[in-house]
């Protein structure tokens, strides 16, 4: 493991009541006796960056840890695209997963688990992995690609706390003490902890049977259909249930006889897939992309038939574009787009319900206040770091103005539980995401992004500005290197006091209006304001005293920037990369930064 450097180190666990505990560590030994509760603490001087050591702790058995360093550790969380692994990017780094061999940068994954009823004593069991080999692959890709470039500057050992869980609210991630500005969060979790209430509630929620989700509809011939795409777009709508894919392709005989790659891109919902008959693999939920490994000899010269079965459960079902649809082998590839064949297998029905049991909702632990924070943190809080990383919020994108309260609050609760005052707190802005509007519009991701942009005032916090990592048709952007490495310019920065470097894309400051013009002015401008890649500036909008936004005319003057559009003779507002997706949006400082998306009224 890693324990930090510079800090007084708690080293804590359990034994009987009033046993002694003995510990040895770095030469120095220490010793205590636990309480009735069989709780036992011992504190450790502040150590500097070094090691490898070896810890033995001794009551009425013995306990050696061997393989300890000490240098900074950070406790990271939030929700996928943090826990996002090197495993599921490892087409996009190829030479780092196989070059890469870093020891001393370390990853302790905390497996999932939820509970809102109290707070747990110790985290679900985890071990520590290396930067190293197949272990590599188990680190998530922002806090690796963030930790390699830290370690590499530094050469002090990371340790990475990974505490993170798919599609999880900001909310499951506070505690308790956190909602005394929210109300309603506060009486939920007041019911949470009334065991009456709770135990009723379980005997009211019914378990509904699969058999009442579906009926049967087999067809008789094939229809046509282009991949990629959803099938409400191809002739089929309104439906929700299981179809079959199938293509016959050529192969040709020098792809034969050896292990070939099957990429199906990312499918909506589920899949299994078929080569020849032989299943070759299948993802249970949208997210993931599709690389199946097809056993040598598997393929054959001529016509084979890949066939996949698709069950979609809600929204669009189908292959999203501008993904990877082929077939790899021996330095050859088959293109997969095109013409296919479908057949739709099982057509899912609503179940009814009645309005009793409408009424009654049953808890998801892992998406209610408090139910991640009682068991993936809070057991954590002894343990000594550097900082946090936080990257959430597309959860709380249909509330995203809640959000300004909320973050700052999850910021001072941390730090409160720590007690090791304000430690750097840095965050990930939500990237571009979902199709591009091209006029402009209301958006709760940019509104999201607003209100991360406020969190900033908050002492010794960082944000990484997304635009440009992110994809319009994944939720899961690949490109977590960006996010990671952009993180880190805030750690060398607030961690590591670095004083000569830029580590932010301009942040919107304050404005002025001359006429009918609005000049903005900007924090982090570094060497200079710059439109990438483009002679003009994308993306600004200007409102009059109505509040409808028009494109507006943009230039950058010096450390400024100024909008205008001649329609709008009183200006009141100004908004930057204000969409899901701002295609287009170039503001960057001259050291390759993006500038925050951001909402300026103008007073």
């Amino acid at each position: 493991m890693v324990l930090q450097r510079n800090t007084d180190l708690k080293i804590w666990g359990w034994a009987s009541a009033n046993e002694k505990v003995k510990l040895s560590f770095n030469n120095r030994k220490f010793e205590t006796i636990t309480g009735s509760d069989g709780k036992w603490l011992i504190m450790l001087p502040k150590m500097k960056a070094g090691g490898p050591y070896t810890m033995t702790i001794e009551g009425q058995n013995l306990i050696t840890l061997t393989d300890i360093l000490i240098g900074d550790v950070y406790f990271c969380a939030g929700q996928s695209n943090m826990v996002l692994a090197m495993e599921r990017l490892k087409e996009n780094y190829p030479n780092e997963v196989k070059n890469d061999n870093f020891p001393q940068i370390r990853n302790f994954f905390v497996p999932t688990k939820a509970d809102v009823s109290k707070e747990s004593l110790d985290l679900p069991k985890g071990e520590w992995k290396l930067a190293s080999g197949k272990e590599l692959l188990e680190f998530g890709g922002v806090t690796y690609f963030f930790a390699k470039k830290l370690y590499q500057k530094y050469k002090i050992p990371i340790g990475i706390i990974n505490s993170s869980v798919g599609g999880t609210p900001i909310e499951a991630w506070m505690s308790i003490d956190a909602f005394k500005d929210f109300p309603a969060a506060e009486a939920q979790i007041k019911n949470f902890r009334d065991t009456t209430y709770m135990n009723s509630l379980k005997k009211q929620v019914l378990p509904m049977s699969d058999k009442t989700l579906q009926s049967s509809y087999v067809p008789k011939t094939w229809h046509k259909f282009w991949m990629p795409g959803y099938w409400a777009d191809q002739g089929v709508r309104n439906l929700n249930g299981i179809l079959y894919f199938k293509k016959e392709i050529d192969v040709p005989a020098g792809m034969t006889g050896v292990q070939a790659k099957l990429f199906m891109g990312r499918i909506i919902d589920a899949d299994s897939t078929f080569v020849n008959g032989i299943f070759v693999g299948n993802i249970t939920y949208q997210y993931p992309p599709r690389r199946y490994n097809v056993p040598a000899n598997l393929l054959k010269p001529g016509k084979n038939t890949i066939l996949v079965k698709v069950t979609n459960t809600t929204g669009k079902g189908g292959f999203v574009p501008d993904k990877n649809y082929s077939i790899q082998a021996n330095g050859q590839i088959i293109d997969l787009r095109g013409e296919w064949n479908y057949q739709v297998d099982q057509v899912f029905t609503k179940p009814s319900y009645s309005p009793s049991r409408q009424q009654v909702q049953p808890i998801v632990a892992q998406n209610s206040p408090t139910g991640l924070y009682n068991t993936m943190v809070a057991p954590a809080i002894n343990y000594g770091i550097s900082g946090f990383l936080w990257y959430q919020g597309e959860t709380n994108a249909g509330k995203p103005k809640e959000y300004a309260k909320l973050l700052p609050a999850l910021i001072n609760d941390w730090r409160n539980k720590w007690g090791l005052g304000n430690i750097p707190f840095l965050f990930a802005q939500l990237p571009n995401y979902m199709e591009v509007d091209y006029v402009p519009v209301e958006s709760d991701w940019a509104q999201l992004r607003q209100s991360q942009l406020q969190a900033l005032k908050v002492p010794n916090t960082g944000m990484s500005v997304g635009l440009g990592a992110g994809e319009w048709n994944d939720i899961h952007p690949l490109n977590k290197k960006t996010i990671g490495e952009r993180l880190a310019l805030w750690a060398e920065k607030l961690v590591y006091g670095e004083k000569n470097i830029v580590y932010s894309g301009p942040v919107y400051r304050s404005a002025t209006v001359q006429g009918n013009k609005v000049i903005l002015n900007f924090d982090h401008v570094g060497s200079g304001l710059t439109a990438k890649g483009e002679p003009e500036l994308y993306h600004f909008a200007i409102a009059g005293a109505d509040k409808k936004y028009v494109w507006a005319k943009a230039k950058i003057e010096g450390n400024t920037v100024i909008v205008w559009n001649d329609s709008i003779s009183s200006p009141v507002a100004v908004r930057y990369a204000w969409a899901d997706n701002p295609d287009g949006a170039n503001l960057y400082n001259a050291e390759g930064l993006p500038a925050s998306p951001f909402e300026a009224e103008i007073k």
